[in-house]
């Protein structure tokens, strides 16, 4: 029986670190082809921020095409300039629920936040955890959280 892989995207982490690393987009098309060969992906997640604007819609429409259920937080810019439109709770929620029911975990991020979830899920659930990540901007927590990381290489963008 082939592995059963659920796979969540931390959009935004990866739009700005392939971005700022390589000046290139990631190319989730090739992704889940690659992703495809070795289960089947039963659960794919993609987080991003909505901003109402016709080329990031465009972007959500292809990752929907693609097989991602996209999940959208609005935008929220504050009066001291910063900005709010992080999914870290959701995205844990989302893996803890899925653990129970795969044999992989697959999570796009660089963000060490997620290196609890990551060890929880493992002893909780016996499942395998694999992280795609820019070598240079994925926090060292999170490579060791997992059991394999994947170099997010300029092979892999488009």
């Amino acid at each position: 029986m082939p592995a059963r892989i659920a796979v969540f995207v931390d959009v935004q982490n990866i739009y700005y670190t392939t971005r700022d690393t390589y000046q290139k987009q990631f190319n989730y098309r090739q992704f889940w082809q690659h992703l495809s060969e070795q289960g089947d992906i039963v659960i794919a997640n993609a987080y991003a921020t909505e901003r109402h604007d016709t080329q990031q819609q465009k972007f959500q429409s292809a990752l929907k095409h693609i097989g991602f259920n996209v999940k959208l937080k609005p935008f929220i810019q504050r009066s001291d300039g910063s900005a709010k439109g992080d999914w870290d709770v959701g995205i844990t929620i989302d893996v803890l629920d899925a653990a129970q029911q795969v044999d992989t975990v697959v999570l796009l991020s660089g963000d060490g936040d997620f290196d609890l979830l990551l060890k929880a899920v493992k002893v909780k659930h016996h499942v395998r955890t694999k992280v795609y990540g820019v070598p240079a901007l994925t926090a060292n927590a999170l490579v060791n959280a997992c059991d394999e990381f994947v170099e997010i290489t300029p092979a892999m963008l488009q």
